[in-house]
């Protein structure tokens, strides 16, 4: 699994989604302060998003992107996967692979599958509301001043 700038921009851009969700649409430009993103690419990601069925937008004065549907109901693996394709670090891990003749004796085939279990056993079960929720109860950090 490999997760490019577009794959991090666009997690990054959903949890700030996360975090505002149910205050209305979030302007580009806010977004793209909170997570260091230059606009431009944000416009892109934020549009494959859109075409994903994840995030909405609104025009005019008042618009902006908000989520699709709830925080809850996505999860980091179906962005990952949508974003940055198959989750397998090789081909041979996926199911129902058929390229290789040795595909059932091979040593390492085993090792890849459970590579691509252990991952989806994480990103599959973490929601966009399960981080949301950890960065509000983040404790405020202490703060040294002479």
């Amino acid at each position: 699994m490999r997760i490019t700038y577009k794959g991090d921009y666009a997690m990054k851009a959903l949890l700030d989604l996360a975090i505002h969700f149910g205050e209305g649409p979030v302007q580009i430009h806010d977004v793209a302060n909170r997570i260091d993103a230059p606009i431009k690419f944000l416009e892109a990601v934020l549009l494959e998003l859109k075409r994903g069925g994840f995030v909405e937008s609104r025009r005019g004065k008042e618009g902006g992107y908000l989520l699709a549907r709830e925080p809850a109901r996505i999860k980091v693996g179906d962005v990952a996967r949508f974003v940055d394709g198959p989750i397998e670090p090789i081909a041979c891990a996926a199911e129902g692979y058929k390229g290789c003749g040795d595909v059932y004796r091979c040593a390492f085939r085993k090792i890849w599958k459970d590579v691509v279990d252990a991952t989806s056993n994480v990103i599959d079960n973490v929601s966009f509301e399960d981080l949301a929720a950890k960065l509000r109860k983040k404790e405020p950090e202490i703060e040294y001043a002479i």
